[in-house]
């Protein structure tokens, strides 16, 4: 992959050390300005299955370059199989975690609605042990560290929605949006939006697991994603037209709805897909999670800011909790995956030394290849790969 990464290749060898991190951090940034405008555009009336459609219409046109030039003829490879894979992929990973997301995002608050975000690698872990893909492991540092750092998680996010203690109005809001539909109004449904980012958080989950499957019978990331948006796309719409076949549903003016659609496809899928991409490939797959709690401290200001939101006291202290539980958390996986490849490189060390005392010289056909060697650290890395294309 590191031949599909020239635009942000250097000369300076040091370059490599911030780039990965102004990669992540711009991540965050264009994450944070998708949730504020999504936010605006649906108070003020716009139609949340019209928004994720050409939203995910637009970002396949935008990823589809990178498709057609670094895998040029990948296509050719799809077959039934495969498109019924893309297709669950992008049922789960976008179009039913999407529609709850926004519809939980009507109902709440901004700054509220992104610490749920951060709680997806908790609701993965969670998914995992009941599926028997992992073990508690109480008794070593690493299993304790994201034990705890799921509990601490838990707790703030309980907090947060239970608590709100005093309210903190910090200063006057630049931007005022009065939402059209009074139902939908942010803290009119509080409880029914909190159960609805829930939701749409725990089919985040889930889609961890299928796109690990799906890049085993289709390695081919960015025709992956190119499909998995246009699929998503047709569902969207699919689903639009039952729910509302009114014109004025689908119809997009010069306005805040195009701005949010327009910026939502370029930064925040294709471009947030691009850079999440190289971070992972430099630093690993921990690395972007552990930023992940830039875009709740930026919406949390912004959202004050441009918005008005109000500040409690109870938000305040379930997101340190949650926050501080996602680095516990990150910590322990972090370790893990450290641990893993530290018994993947002695087991090649010490094969290596066995092959030098027996004096044999090991053909291709005899020797175990690396890759074999490291095809369990490899999938632990795809699982949290498997996130990098939202």
């Amino acid at each position: 992959m590191n031949s599909a990464l020239p635009v942000l290749s250097s000369a300076h060898p040091g370059s490599s050390r911030w780039k990965p991190a102004l990669c992540v951090i711009l991540v965050e940034l264009f994450n944070t300005g998708t949730i504020l405008l999504g936010k605006v555009a649906l108070d003020g009336g716009m139609f949340v299955f019209s928004l994720l459609c050409y939203r995910s219409m637009l970002a396949a046109i935008f990823i589809m370059p990178f498709a057609l030039f670094f895998e040029s003829g990948k296509w050719r490879e799809l077959d039934i199989k495969t498109l019924g894979w893309l297709f669950i992929n992008a049922f789960v990973g976008y179009s039913l975690p999407m529609a709850l997301y926004y519809y939980g995002l009507r109902d709440t608050p901004a700054s509220y609605a992104v610490i749920f975000s951060s709680l997806t690698p908790l609701f993965t872990f969670i998914l995992s042990i009941i599926l028997g893909m992992e073990k508690l492991r109480l008794k070593s540092k690493v299993g304790s560290a994201k034990v705890i750092g799921a509990l601490v998680c838990f707790g703030g996010a309980l907090l947060i929605s239970l608590y709100k203690g005093k309210e903190l109005h910090l200063w006057s809001p630049i931007i005022r949006v009065t939402p059209k539909d009074s139902n939908g109004a942010s803290g009119k449904h509080h409880l029914r939006g909190t159960l609805i980012l829930f939701g749409a958080f725990s089919s985040y989950a889930l889609w961890y697991p299928i796109q690990v499957k799906v890049l085993k019978v289709y390695p081919w990331k960015h025709w992956s994603s190119v499909l998995t948006c246009v699929l998503g796309g047709v569902q969207t719409f699919a689903v639009g037209i039952i729910v509302s076949r009114h014109k004025l549903a689908w119809q997009i003016g010069w306005n805040i709805q195009l701005l949010t659609i327009v910026y939502s496809a370029a930064l925040g899928t294709a471009a947030k897909y691009w850079l999440n991409l190289y971070a992972v490939e430099k630093r690993g797959p921990v690395f972007p999670a552990m930023f992940s709690t830039l875009s709740t401290i930026f919406i949390i200001v912004l959202g004050t800011l441009l918005l008005g939101e109000s500040l409690t006291v109870g938000s305040l202290l379930g997101s340190a909790l949650v926050l501080g539980g996602l680095y516990i958390y990150l910590y322990g996986k972090a370790n893990e995956q450290h641990a893993m490849k530290a018994s993947v490189t002695g087991m090649q060390k010490e094969e290596d030394k066995e092959i030098q005392q027996s004096g044999v010289a090991a053909t291709t056909e005899e020797r175990p290849h690396p890759v074999l060697l490291e095809s369990s650290v490899i999938q632990l890395d795809e699982e949290l790969d498997a996130g990098v294309s939202k």
